[in-house]
């Protein structure tokens, strides 16, 4: 059989997506880049946001119009939070709610009559799709969350705490390594939350995960600002486990994240913030905000952009409030205007934008392994640019000759000066042999 996979939404949902192509591929079906080419497609679906609930019936329509005469199966937090309305409104053939997720292929090849292929008949140097021409992926190691946000649908979504057992992430690492794979992110929806039905933590599993398999690179997930284990910081004594840590703060003022049912207080977060780099001195903090809770007023908004900006994030995704149905905060009072959402959005983007360009401008003249995961234009005269990151996940560019082929490579390079578009660094290449001095 044909499977086609999509998804859109957090990183978990790719992890999953990566996982559910090992395993159809480990049935002997094969793996289809476009819909119209598929027996079956697979789509895995986000509700976050209104957005997010808009797009991911979007996507099942679109996949639907492609190819009508597939077999459609749907999975994710939209389809889980109403399965009945999903599936009448858009016609599934297979619903599988988040809670059976890992058990996804096994559950569609029982629903669907879908016969397995012995093992042998795949082809020895048979890999996923979706790490085919990639060099990151992303591995799930936990999946739900105790803590109930006021504005969270996932933990509705998802369900309880599970983690997987460290043996099954390492061998799922081994063998994405296998197949070429040069750095894994762990993800979880609460991934603080490791262990916590199971007598483990997440320091544990990163120790496993660093001892027992040779990966280049490792990196965190978005990490929630609490839980983080005893001994966590000495961690990154290890070089293999990257400089990067996502905290999502959502907001600086107290009386929101108040409301908001966070675990985590501004002051806390910034003594967090403040030990992170104390520890890790390389360590990049980037951040989710939330613009316009309920009841936020111009005084608490306020102190969010001062709180953002003494904290200084390398990079901020920013959330304009929406009401998820099912959710505390729906109901709220104090509701924000949209265009009051649409202001504040812009102002935290502005700020943004200059955190990010100082965090670059921090990084210019210092040398790092930069992780080469593409190839950018070509600059005329036989050369090309290379693309990838640093351990602390600045974006790089740097030139090449035509003839060299960097792809996949860790390459070491001197960073030169912020890009223009004040998105990414512009480098060189050091040889082995360079003698050029760089500022430590």
């Amino acid at each position: 059989m044909r499977v086609h996979l999509t998804t859109l939404g957090c990183r978990l949902n790719e992890a999953e997506l990566e996982r559910w192509s090992r395993d159809f591929q480990s049935r002997g079906h094969v793996l289809a880049r476009e819909p119209d080419e598929a027996d079956i497609v697979v789509v895995n679906t986000c509700a976050v946001t209104d957005e997010a609930v808009r797009k991911s019936r979007k996507l099942v329509r679109r996949a639907q119009r492609a190819n009508p005469v597939a077999k459609l199966v749907v999975s994710g937090c939209y389809a889980s939070l109403d399965p009945r309305g999903a599936a009448a409104e858009l016609g599934i053939d297979v619903l599988v709610s988040n809670v059976d997720k890992d058990r996804l292929v096994e559950i569609v090849s029982r629903e669907l009559d879908v016969p397995s292929v012995p093992l042998a008949a795949l082809a020895p140097d048979a890999e996923p799709l979706l790490a085919r021409g990639r060099q990151r992926a992303f591995v799930k190691v936990q999946d739900g969350c105790r803590h109930r946000c006021t504005y969270c649908v996932v933990t509705l979504a998802r369900g309880e705490e599970r983690s997987r057992p460290a043996d099954e992430v390492v061998a799922e690492i081994d063998a994405l390594h296998a197949r070429g794979i040069r750095e894994v992110v762990l993800t979880g929806v609460h991934l603080g939350g490791y262990g916590s039905d199971t007598g483990s933590d997440l320091r544990a599993l990163v120790e496993a995960v660093l001892q027992r398999t040779p990966l280049p690179r490792v990196r965190l997930g978005s990490l929630e600002p609490w839980d983080l284990p005893a001994g966590f910081w000495g961690l990154f004594a290890e070089p293999r486990l990257m400089p990067h840590l996502h905290l999502p703060l959502q907001s600086g003022a107290d009386g929101v994240l108040r409301r908001m049912a966070r675990r985590c207080r501004a002051d806390d977060f910034r003594a967090l913030a403040d030990a992170a780099r104390a520890a890790v001195p390389d360590i990049n903090l980037t951040t989710d905000v939330i613009v316009g809770f309920p009841g936020e007023s111009e005084v608490e908004w306020g102190q969010t952009l001062r709180f953002v900006e003494a904290v200084g994030f390398g990079q901020i995704h920013v959330f304009p409030f929406s009401p998820r149905p099912g959710t505390k905060a729906a109901t709220l009072p104090g509701q924000v205007d949209e265009e009051t959402k649409r202001r504040r959005s812009r102002d935290m983007q502005d700020l943004a934008a200059r955190l990010r360009r100082r965090t670059l401008e921090n990084a210019v003249g210092r040398r790092f392994e930069v992780l080469v995961e593409g190839e950018g234009a070509d600059t005329g005269g036989g050369r090309r640019v290379w693309e990838g990151y640093t351990p602390n996940f600045l974006r790089c560019a740097f030139e090449a000759t035509a003839a060299e082929d960097f792809y996949n490579s860790v390459v070491e390079v001197v960073t030169e000066s912020v890009a223009p578009d004040g998105e990414h660094l512009l480098a060189h290449i050091v040889s082995p042999d360079s003698k050029e001095r760089v500022i430590p």
